[in-house]
């Protein structure tokens, strides 16, 4: 598989990366949250002034290919992965993987032990997969309505101090 390319959230993505977010909730997630919950959810987006400041208060960056933003993620306070959508026609393609890497590499050159993210129950699978381990879960009210979520966490390896030599050369 080709790398995919990552680049940082500018603020003119701001309303591609709305259309993404929305479309990533009401194509991926049908199976496990109803569409009254659905629309709550996406409404956290739909004020692109206070998306863009959420997007920008994180270290956000995104996957584009060929003009297309295939996906975005952002970590919130060096140990958290606040968001992570992948368009529906790129899941699959590695894009997911992609940018949780980057987000673990970040979270890792800061310092982190260990990372975290609240999981949707469409992406607990995904996150499992990748060494996330359940903590807890959530009941998060959104505009009066009840979404599920799970708290998940995965220690992150610290690189090693490389071996100073004591010998004098």
């Amino acid at each position: 598989m080709s790398t995919l390319p990552l680049r940082p959230f500018l603020i003119a993505d701001t309303s591609r990366l709305q259309d993404l977010f929305a479309q990533a909730i009401e194509e991926l997630t049908q199976d496990e949250y109803d569409e009254d919950q659905r629309l709550a959810w996406i409404t956290r987006a739909a004020d692109a002034e206070a998306f863009a400041k959420r997007l920008t208060a994180n270290v956000t960056i995104l996957v584009e290919q060929d003009g297309e933003i295939l996906g975005f993620a952002s970590l919130a306070g060096n140990k958290e992965v606040d968001m992570l959508y992948v368009h529906p026609y790129a899941v699959g393609q590695g894009v997911g993987s992609t940018l949780l890497d980057a987000m673990e590499r970040l979270a890792t050159a800061r310092g982190t032990e260990a990372i975290f993210v609240d999981a949707s129950d469409t992406a607990h699978e995904f996150f499992t997969r990748r060494g996330y381990a359940d903590v807890r879960r959530n009941t998060v009210p959104i505009d009066g309505v009840w979404l599920s979520n799970t708290t998940m966490t995965k220690p992150l390896t610290m690189p090693k101090p490389a071996a100073v030599s004591s010998k004098v050369h």
